[in-house]
């Protein structure tokens, strides 16, 4: 993989900062009560140049920057390795390689969207489309369509098992969570059986 060259990371650097000064401003004076105008001015940047970045206000909370990552690193696991199996190693890959300041920064954005009913509603509906684009890449591995039914649910199944194992909010991906899960995607890879 190449590094990214210095446009690409004035960019990275760009998006971080009005990132930054949005949530700020949403912990110092709440979500509703700022505004893009108050976030390119903090960020010294103009609200177009806001606007190239994030579609909305909104999306700076909602836009998850891992996801991509993640999908890659799934795309990439071994062409034999079962699907939750892919799909553990990926988040190992991907979230174990996340800086400490950079996981301090999601923490305070999934604190936010938490906090804001109408993001939290709009996250809910993003979940479908990440199942979907998770769906395409299980599919893509096992070379079937991309809305193949059977991806589609293990998709779903996977995320599901995610959200139960760690909620949103209280991720930090410390070795003890990665530990919660891998043991709940066993289960799933498993069939799901109840033992006492």
């Amino acid at each position: 993989m190449t590094s990214p060259g210095l446009r690409e990371r004035k960019k990275a650097r760009t998006r971080a900062a009005i990132r930054e000064h949005a949530l700020r401003l949403f912990e110092e004076q709440g979500y509703a009560a700022t505004t893009v105008d108050q976030i390119a001015e903090a960020a010294d940047v103009s609200p177009s140049t806001f606007f190239r970045y994030f579609p909305a206000k909104e999306d700076v909370v909602l836009a998850d920057d891992y996801d991509p990552l993640l999908l890659q690193a799934l795309r990439d696991q071994p062409a034999d390795a079962h699907p939750v199996e892919a799909v553990k190693l990926a988040i190992r890959q991907v979230f174990s390689a996340i800086a400490a300041d950079d996981w301090a920064v999601e923490r305070r954005r999934q604190r936010i969207l938490l906090s804001v009913d109408d993001l939290r509603a709009r996250a809910l509906h993003q979940y479908t489309s990440t199942m979907g684009q998770l769906a395409a890449a299980v599919a893509e591995r096992a070379g079937l369509p991309a809305d193949d039914f059977q991806a589609r649910v293990l998709a779903g199944a996977v995320m599901g098992v995610c959200l139960a194992a760690l909620p949103p909010g209280e991720m930090s991906f410390e070795e003890h969570e990665f530990v919660a899960l891998d043991r709940a995607l066993d289960l799933l890879r498993a069939g799901l059986p109840l033992e006492r």
